[in-house]
């Protein structure tokens, strides 16, 4: 009889994770153009507050009085935490931890400054080589997202971003020069981050400004950019069969498990519906189709957009080969949300009385990291893999230190519970904690919420000497990586 592992496997791969926008900097250095978040400013939190400002978004307005002039204001993402002029110092710590895998992005516009070149820019495709042979020197698998919430800025001008079926071709044909260029050093590859994202901040996940979308239904907007990418993913599945067989290409969506609130049948249906519209994308990605409750969705929200047979037979001979995810936090679903609500990542949520809550107030759910693994495993039966968990604080540096216990604390509650699904049986292959070292925050722009296991000595307006400093969980993060994730006191 066949028994489930009881740990780890041997393989199993400890790292961290960062994204290109929020730690590289170097915004107009060696050839790059301008990105959709290389414009987004940075608020106060009081201001943030007021304009409930909860992901990085601006207006088109915003955007033209950017270019127009964009002289004393702070726009963080473009100098991230310098990463840029870094690499070598913060790979070198990654090795002293024992990273097994880096998660990273590229910057499209680093490669294609505009994205509609013909030829890319050799200086951008230059630095990604100098990374990836960096981490491969001390053994470290990059796992690469092709997209984490940026595209160039011309594209979002002229298309409207992923609204628009021209953005496809120009992605898919970055795509193919990357895949190209690194398929011997890069295996693990992501086309898009969060996927999910769109739905909730067109802006951030599709470069769209909702002023300028062709329709007068915005949910339509968002659903056909979301195929966009769907198309466009399964073109880079197609592609890498041909030119990269060795790779592996995955999906990944920001996973919101949710709880009902009660028992009551209204509130139970409330949570698989929640589910079913976070599962969504998953459901195409891992079965090449889309889901039939899906056209329910579209048919109440007047949502209309054209696929073509075509296309549903790319999506159906190009799936997906491991499902990618970040979990953060869990949520709780009411037919009748009535009741006071919390922040959260991408949503905010009900308050749930049985967990405690971070800093930024997200729910702290460790069990629910498990709940999620055995349910996308039973689902899909595919290769899992947990690319974002982590905990943002105000972390203080005294006398070079900083003591982060509050992290360690979280990591090990996560951590054990991954292990627990692993004796599940579910198959889980890897964790990237976020964050490697500090950066900016995606959602309020901030350096102030830290979560790495490097603290970089700078503030929210780039003052600082962008030393790095080793945080006590950095200590305990190498301990259990070494252990395979057997010692984590």
């Amino acid at each position: 009889m066949k028994k489930n592992a009881n740990t780890f496997p041997k393989n199993f791969l400890w790292g961290a994770a960062t994204a290109a926008n929020q730690v590289e900097g170097g915004y107009n250095e060696g050839g790059k153009g301008l990105s959709s978040f290389d414009m987004v400013p940075f608020y106060e939190p009081e201001i943030r507050k007021d304009l409930d400002v909860l992901t990085s978004d601006i207006s088109y307005e915003q955007l033209k009085e950017y270019k127009q002039s964009d002289k004393g204001i702070n726009f963080p993402k473009r100098r991230g935490t310098d990463m840029y002029h870094h690499y070598q110092e913060d790979i070198r710590y990654f090795a002293e931890m024992g990273f097994k895998v880096y998660r990273l992005s590229i910057a499209w516009a680093r490669i294609f400054p505009t994205g509609v070149e013909k030829e890319p820019n050799e200086a951008g495709l230059k630095f990604y080589e100098a990374i990836f042979d960096e981490c491969l020197k001390y053994g470290i698998e990059p796992l690469v997202t092709m997209s984490h919430y940026e595209m160039p800025l011309y594209l979002v001008e002229k298309y409207n971003g992923w609204e628009s079926h021209e953005v496809i071709a120009y992605f898919v044909h970055y795509a193919e020069v990357i895949l190209e260029r690194y398929k011997g050093k890069v295996k693990y590859w992501i086309p898009f981050n969060e996927m999910n994202m769109t739905v909730f901040s067109p802006y951030t996940g599709a470069g769209i400004f909702t002023e300028n979308i062709e329709t007068k239904n915005i949910e339509t907007a968002k659903y056909q950019a979301i195929h966009h990418q769907f198309i466009a993913s399964a073109k880079i599945k197609a592609i890498a069969k041909k030119t990269a067989p060795n790779a592996q290409i995955g999906c990944m969506i920001a996973r919101l498990e949710n709880y009902p609130a009660t028992c009551a049948p209204q509130d139970v249906l409330s949570a698989l519906k929640d589910d079913q519209l976070n599962c969504f994308f998953l459901d195409v990605f891992a079965r090449g189709k889309y889901p039939n409750y899906m056209y329910r969705v579209f048919a109440e929200n007047e949502v209309e957009f054209e696929i073509t047979e075509e296309e549903e037979r790319l999506l159906k001979e190009n799936t997906v080969d491991f499902i990618s995810f970040s979990y953060y936090m869990t949520y709780i679903a009411r037919f009748d949300p009535t009741s006071q609500r919390n922040s959260g990542n991408l949503v905010d949520t009900e308050i749930n009385p049985y967990l405690e809550k971070t800093e930024w107030n997200w729910t702290i759910d460790p069990i629910g990291l498990r709940i999620t693994l055995n349910r996308l495993y039973d689902r899909y039966q595919l290769p899992l893999f947990v690319a974002e968990n982590g905990l943002g604080a105000t972390d203080q540096l005294v006398a070079g230190k900083v003591h982060d216990d509050y992290r360690i604390s979280y990591l090990k509650q996560h951590i054990e519970q991954i292990k627990e699904a692993v004796r599940d049986g579910v198959d889980v292959f890897g964790y990237t904690v976020w964050t490697a070292i500090d950066l900016v925050s995606c959602g309020t722009n901030e350096i102030t919420k830290r979560y790495g296991f490097i603290y970089v000595d700078v503030d929210n307006y780039g003052k600082g000497t962008f030393k790095r400093y080793k945080k006590d969980s950095f200590e305990w993060y190498k301990r259990v990586i070494a252990s395979n994730g057997e010692k984590l006191e």
